[in-house]
């Protein structure tokens, strides 16, 4: 049965029925989805998965959110105040807040969930240096004390990518950080269908009918959070040449990333759109395992940089160079804390620098494992490039192919490269998880405190304290230039350019929202 009338409903619900609508048996309209990768973790502490990170958005809140113009706003705070001697951050939430299995939402509930997300995130493991206390001050209402005024509250809240400070039930928020999750029970706009979902086929999600959106307007993350569909479903689909023929076939609505390669033949045909959702875009990185021989060295770490240069990256991966940028800021282009100073070592190679670096640190030749993902088609030819650049530098290579969640699983393992573990790894992140010093999660330089590649250097959290404490925007941007300078003299990691990666739908799907996080809430689908 395609879809079921509102008089049905409402006589299915009489008869005491309504869990059978729920359950997605009849469905009025289905949203199929095929994401970047596919979704095997589903706790999105654990993990800085951008499909995990997606999967948050699906089920949870945030109290705060970002708009269309990045600005901050709230989500599920209603009213908040801020102390005279701005120490004591007071939140109030909205009324009819409701978990998934119809418990209320509590500010007990909030504090675990920040407390956990603060554990593993780097605007909250900075947060959390000027954190006193949290407490509750009744249900509905809890307070942050400080123990010296920060810059940075409101916006480290309203995260709008891994990790995303979501809100969790008290009782799953105290799993330990370190562990994952086994509740799926969030209070966001859609609830998670375990029974239904087969991981490595597709995750389902129905619409959550009890979920209270905000009055506003929908804008980026921000705003009444208005689901127009009954059920979303992920389909996992790895062949992208599949996932583009499915598409076209009218056998799913959306693909979220196709291949640059794809998208000329996606828009030639007139039942497809081609969707700029997250016009701000993307960066590539590079990192280094800091602490396993021999990117325990600073200098064979900067030789690698040396070697590099990001257009061979981008015309590898992206191809057509309206897709891409070169970009020697690490706060990207066009952005407030951009700027080009000593960015320049990352545009063009310098072999005979590389090697006479490799010379005076004494590398002896032992092969660096770079690990390359083989189904994340966005980050495919990122190893080869870097194989075929440090080569030429000096290094001996060893590229070791793998699915992105191997590579995922991989990347936490601090054994040698020898024994399981890593030396390089490529990724990306949204633009707007790398627009400062705090949010970006690569310039977390606190040992095992830091993002995978796990640098230490005091001096570098030294600059990040001081732009969290910084309000004036000139001395901000002062240091922000003194993050990118530090973290390019002891080659902390790599940013290897800029590129933007349009989505793909039917022509019957309307309001996809830009954000920098692909999300299912505002849109509309009409007909089969």
């Amino acid at each position: 049965m395609a879809f079921v009338t509102t008089t049905l409903k409402r006589a299915l619900a009489a008869a005491g029925l309504a869990a059978l609508i729920s359950s997605g048996a009849f469905a009025q309209t289905t949203l199929r989805v095929v994401k970047s990768g596919n979704l095997t973790i589903l706790d999105l502490i654990w993990t800085t998965a951008y499909v995990t990170r997606d999967h948050g958005y699906l089920i949870y809140d945030t109290l705060f959110a970002t708009d269309a113009d990045n600005v901050v706003k709230p989500q599920m705070v209603d009213t908040w105040k801020v102390s005279g001697d701005k120490l004591t951050w007071t939140f109030t939430l909205r009324d009819g807040l409701e978990w998934h299995d119809g418990q209320p939402v509590t500010g007990e509930d909030c504090i675990a969930s920040l407390k956990r997300w603060a554990a593993r995130d780097a605007m909250g493991l900075k947060l959390w240096d000027f954190v006193k206390e949290l407490k509750a001050v009744d249900a509905k209402t809890f307070e942050i004390v400080l123990k010296e005024p920060y810059g940075l509250l409101l916006e480290s809240l309203g995260k709008p990518s891994s990790n995303v400070p979501f809100m969790m039930p008290k009782r799953v928020a105290e799993t330990s950080p370190m562990e994952q999750i086994k509740s799926q029970i969030g209070s966001g706009p859609f609830i998670y269908k375990t029974d239904e979902s087969k991981p490595g086929e597709k995750h389902v999600y129905i619409k959550n009918p009890k979920y209270k959106p905000r009055a506003e307007p929908a804008s980026g993350l921000a705003g009444g959070k208005v689901v127009k569909v009954d059920r979303v479903e992920l389909i996992e689909m790895p062949d992208v040449q599949i996932q583009a023929n499915a598409l076209l076939a009218g056998e799913i609505d959306m693909i979220e990333a196709p291949p640059h390669d794809l998208l000329p033949m996606l828009k030639a045909d007139k039942s497809v759109v081609i969707d700029d959702w997250n016009p701000l875009g993307h960066q590539f990185i590079i990192r280094f395992n800091h602490v396993v021989k021999p990117f325990d060295n600073p200098k064979i770490r900067l030789a690698a940089l040396y070697a590099i240069n990001q257009e061979d990256y981008l015309k590898a991966t992206v191809g057509d160079p309206a897709y891409y940028k070169v970009c020697a800021a690490v706060f990207i282009c066009g952005t407030p804390f951009a700027t080009d100073k000593g960015g320049e070592i990352l545009l063009k190679s310098d072999f005979e620098k590389s090697k006479a670096l490799l010379k005076e640190a004494g590398y002896d030749g032992t092969p660096v494992v770079v690990m390359q993902s083989t189904t994340l088609p966005i980050l495919t030819n990122t190893a080869p490039v870097t194989k075929a650049l440090l080569e030429k530098g000096g290094f001996k290579v060893d590229m070791q192919s793998m699915d992105w969640q191997t590579l995922v699983s991989r990347r936490t393992k601090k054994d040698p490269a020898d024994k399981g573990g890593w030396n390089i790894l490529h990724t990306y992140s949204v633009s707007a998880d790398v627009l400062n010093p705090i949010s970006t999660s690569y310039m977390v330089a606190a040992g095992d405190k830091s993002w995978f590649g796990w640098p230490t250097d005091p001096e570098m959290e030294k600059l990040r304290d001081a732009f969290a404490r910084e309000t004036d925007p000139v001395k901000q941007k002062a240091l922000a230039e003194k993050v990118q300078l530090r973290a390019l003299e002891t080659a902390q990691y790599g940013w290897i350019g800029q590129w933007y990666g349009p989505g793909a739908h039917r022509n019957n799907i309307k309001g996809w929202l830009k954000a920098p996080v692909p999300v299912f809430w505002n849109i509309e689908k009409t007909g089969s």
